[in-house]
């Protein structure tokens, strides 16, 4: 461990990193609670139920989303363990909370992409997060992008993700004549969400560990006297559900077919989900990676991150291994963070990670009595960590202000984090261009701004 690892180089020890080890995964566990009752809004189910339809469909009774599940375990343990045994970093990786929102409610919902079309676009977004990452072209991508538009797709996959959870968890609702209202707070599903939410976030302002974790279990043990969390035939451990479901269902031939628009169509629109998929993971990615740096001590002399590239390169392998389990685009999860503040520097801290997740494949049987009112919070504070985001967009330049709040506006407003990015997109060129500021503009942004144009002028909503 220590010449692997180089645990004196890095200036830890076995213990420091085991315990930071178990830390990490007791904050990002959730996400083995959260993704598989977003995966299931996309179809990813027996019944082929979509959006608010599949809410009430149970992780345990459908073998579907059991494989959902078996999965996102799976891609975790390789995708952590690819950043460790590759990368010697104490970053951990799984399917992304935003990630799979998009791919759900997104592609699946509002594009109509069944889910196993979805994964294929998911296999080629890993490819070419392959490709452009042995490249240079996906640095040259990120220096493309202003700063603003880059800080508002997170902030506005924040208030995205926090929309999905209130929905779920029926605290705003469709209204005719309003568009949304509140939802019935004599409704039990209602007072079980709101229960949820306050639980989580004071344990989160106590800077409680693991405190998504614990919350959704809280919540779920009171959902039982209400009703809510069925427990009947519960096994405390039991084997992996199968993974057959959803193992290599990746439709290409229906991707490149969809809708009948014609290879044109067809071809653009796909472009478009690849994109929004490719941007989304690399700015989180990166800003994970840049925003923990400073604190695990890997900024080099000359101001580069330690094992950036290969970071990346474990990154862009997870989500190639992710589309062939069942699994939507993998991210560098911030929660990553907790680990290192209790010391963790190197891959040992991440391979215990990566074995947590193995062992978590044998308790299925508890996430899949969790109820939805019980993860819905956590998309909620979710959207809460990511709007921090937005303290850092420059709204006193008017020519920034505008495409950063189009960006953010549009992904709850229209449903979909592709349009919000469009938007950004099209509206900075335009706003630079007007006063005059158009050499500030990169000629990658201007070609983007036009291929989105044509996007929705060829492909209206």
């Amino acid at each position: 461990m220590e010449s692997f690892f180089k645990l004196s180089e890095n200036k830890t020890d076995v213990k420091t990193e085991i315990l930071a080890g178990f830390t990490t995964f007791i904050t990002m566990a959730y996400a083995l609670l959260v993704i598989p009752n977003i995966l299931k809004a996309s179809g990813m189910n027996a019944a082929g139920l979509k959006g608010d339809a599949a809410l009430g469909l149970s992780i345990l009774e459908d073998p579907v989303i059991a494989s959902a599940f078996t999965g996102t375990c799976i891609i975790a343990a390789i995708g952590t363990l690819v950043m460790s045994l590759y990368a010697n970093l104490p970053f951990a990786v799984a399917p992304g909370i935003g990630l799979t929102a998009f791919f759900s409610y997104s592609v699946c919902l509002t594009l109509g992409y069944t889910w196993q079309q979805g994964m294929a676009a998911v296999m080629i977004s890993g490819i070419l997060f392959i490709l452009i990452t042995v490249t240079s072209i996906r640095e040259k991508i990120v220096n493309c992008l202003p700063q603003n538009i880059k800080v508002a797709i997170t902030a506005g996959i924040g208030l995205f993700i926090a929309l999905i959870g209130l929905k779920s968890g029926g605290i705003v609702i469709a209204n005719a004549g309003t568009l949304v209202s509140f939802g019935d707070f004599t409704d039990k599903n209602v007072v079980l969400t709101v229960i949820g939410i306050v639980i989580m976030a004071i344990l989160m302002a106590r800077g409680v560990k693991g405190a998504m974790l614990i919350s959704i279990l809280v919540t779920t043990a009171i959902g039982i006297p209400m009703g809510i969390t069925k427990i009947e035939g519960l096994k405390l451990i039991s084997m992996p559900p199968s993974v057959a479901p959803t193992f290599m269902a990746m439709d290409f031939k229906g991707l490149l077919s969809h809708g009948g628009q014609g290879i044109i169509g067809a071809l653009t629109s796909v472009f478009m989900v690849v994109l929004t998929f490719s941007l989304v993971d690399l700015f989180d990615t990166i800003g994970t990676l840049v925003g923990t740096a400073q604190r695990a001590n890997m900024i080099r002399k000359d101001g580069s991150i330690r094992g950036m590239k290969k970071a990346l390169l474990a990154d862009a392998i997870a989500t190639t291994f992710s589309s062939m389990f069942g699994g939507a685009t993998t991210a560098t999860y911030v929660e990553s963070t907790a680990g290192i503040a209790e010391g963790g520097r190197t891959g040992l801290t991440t391979f215990v990670v990566g074995i947590l997740f193995i062992l978590s494949l044998f308790f299925g049987g508890v996430v899949g009595i969790v109820p939805a009112q019980a993860t819905a919070p956590a998309l909620i504070i979710v959207g809460v960590l990511m709007l921090e985001a937005i303290k850092e967009v420059n709204f006193t330049d008017f020519t920034e202000a505008v495409p950063a709040f189009f960006t953010i506006a549009m992904m709850p407003f229209s449903y979909s984090i592709a349009n919000g990015i469009a938007a950004g997109i099209i509206f900075y060129p335009i706003m630079k261009v007007s006063v005059g500021k158009y050499k500030e503009v990169h000629p990658i942004m201007y070609v983007l701004a036009v291929l989105f144009v044509v996007r929705f002028v060829l492909l209206p909503q």
